[in-house]
């Protein structure tokens, strides 16, 4: 009879690790998947399976406290069943050691009991949790029915505990959520393409063009525009003659035009305006009489609205103006573009001196203007953050002063030394890697 009660005994050992294999799976394996693939699952497959995947996925937070009551009762009636028939079946051998009947019983259940958890463990949590985690989708349509299923039946033990544990939550100052969150902030998807690519799902040039779009939207027309100091305008005055020679030497196609100076924009003018003039009168011609007006933008205005603002009016350009209403630079549909898909050159372009040129071993000569993003990604000198936008920026606050030609910065185990001034501007400096800590700033 003792045999008959231990083998019933150990099939419900079996049929109750079942449960609880089934519970872990449909916990790790609903929480893992994305709203997106179940959508998907639904409109591919559109059985009855994914039909109950969806509906589970829908009231996450019901079916997890389900999850989490049936593995909780069935890891209880585990062992509670499990000790007593393991240790019966185990007692005659231990006997057979020479210990008594009572010995023999106490050494019989704590070996039933240390079986009982790994067998439970091993069974009934990991092995469903690691497949659950590996393969979601296929793992939440072979279970979901049957978590469903417990949950209605449980339904008045599962939401008195879900609502016991809500208004524990919500006493904290925190709302409970239903499902999880779907969407993603730009950081966290920015995050995801860097894995994939890392791992080789994703190809690098595609990564790197997505991480570009979403980055995008964090830039500001102030860190996407040509600076004040390297604009090429026009007086309105000049004639359309020098329009043309401004254009051949720059390889530029539109310009700014402005009164006094660039704090007075009139509008801007494109190279082929010129050629409609008839050529007699182009060196009578104002280029002023030429401009169209073109917007301004506040310096703050961020990426997706500064190209929706381009984009919607069919406009190429727009001045930048400062806090104080000055003309901080301007902005091109082109710099937009190329700030996510990289440089675009067509044959009209000219060729420009490169902002990143490999000196050697850790060394570059780099632009003053270069943005710590940009200097980050050519060479992996992270800027400290500071009141400025460029590398230019980062020497003057360092020093204190405007910059000669020979100073020297030494910022986290990098120097930066200015190579080339443009009157009050640093122009090109030389970065290398040296030894942290080695040095300051100098003169």
């Amino acid at each position: 009879m003792d045999t008959l009660f231990s083998v019933l005994g150990l099939l419900g050992v079996v049929a109750l690790t079942a449960g609880t294999y089934v519970c872990v799976a449909a916990e790790f394996s609903l929480t893992a998947l994305e709203r997106s693939t179940v959508d998907a699952d639904v409109t591919g497959v559109g059985d009855r399976r994914s039909r109950q995947v969806r509906r589970a996925h829908e009231t996450l937070s019901f079916q997890l406290s389900g999850a989490q009551v049936g593995i909780t009762i069935t890891t209880l009636v585990t062992g509670y069943l499990a000790e007593p028939a393991i240790g019966r079946l185990l007692q005659p051998g231990v006997e057979a050691l020479g210990l008594t009947a009572g010995a023999a019983r106490g050494v019989s259940l704590g070996i039933a009991l240390v079986l009982a958890t790994a067998l439970s463990m091993v069974f009934g949590e990991l092995v469903p949790k690691n497949l659950a985690i590996a393969r979601p989708l296929a793992t939440a349509r072979s279970v979901a029915g049957l978590l469903s299923a417990f949950s209605t039946a449980f339904r008045w033990l599962i939401s008195t505990t879900n609502n016991s544990a809500n208004w524990i939550v919500r006493r904290l100052g925190i709302e409970p959520a239903e499902e999880l969150r779907s969407a993603r902030s730009p950081q966290e998807l920015g995050s995801l393409v860097r894995s994939s690519a890392e791992r080789g799902t994703l190809d690098e040039g595609t990564a790197t063009l997505l991480d570009r779009s979403l980055r995008f939207g964090e830039r500001t027309a102030e860190e996407l525009m040509t600076p004040r100091v390297r604009v090429e305008a026009l007086h309105a005055d000049d004639s359309v003659l020098e329009l043309i020679d401004v254009a051949r030497h720059t390889g530029f196609s539109r310009f700014p035009v402005h009164g006094s100076d660039l704090d007075d924009v009139r509008g801007a003018v494109h190279v082929k305006q010129a050629f409609a003039v008839p050529a007699g009168q182009r060196s009578v011609t104002r280029v002023g009489s030429l401009a169209r007006s073109v917007p301004t933008v506040p310096a703050s205005l961020d990426g997706d609205a500064l190209l929706d603002r381009l984009r919607g009016r069919g406009l190429q350009l727009a001045i930048v103006v400062d806090e104080y209403g000055g003309t901080a630079g301007i902005v091109t549909l082109e710099d937009l573009v190329e700030e996510i898909v990289g440089d675009v050159r067509d044959e009209h372009d000219r060729m420009e001196v490169a902002q990143v040129r490999p000196l050697g071993e850790d060394s570059w000569m780099i632009s003053g203007l270069l943005r710590d993003d940009e200097v980050a990604e050519a060479t992996g000198f992270t800027m400290p953050e500071g009141d400025y936008e460029t590398v230019a920026g980062l020497v003057l606050d360092q020093l204190g002063r405007i910059p000669d030609v020979g100073d020297e910065v030494a910022v986290d185990g990098w120097r930066l030394t200015v190579m080339r001034m443009d009157r009050n501007r640093v122009a090109d400096l030389r970065l290398a890697a040296v030894a942290a800590g080695d040095g300051q700033a100098t003169a």
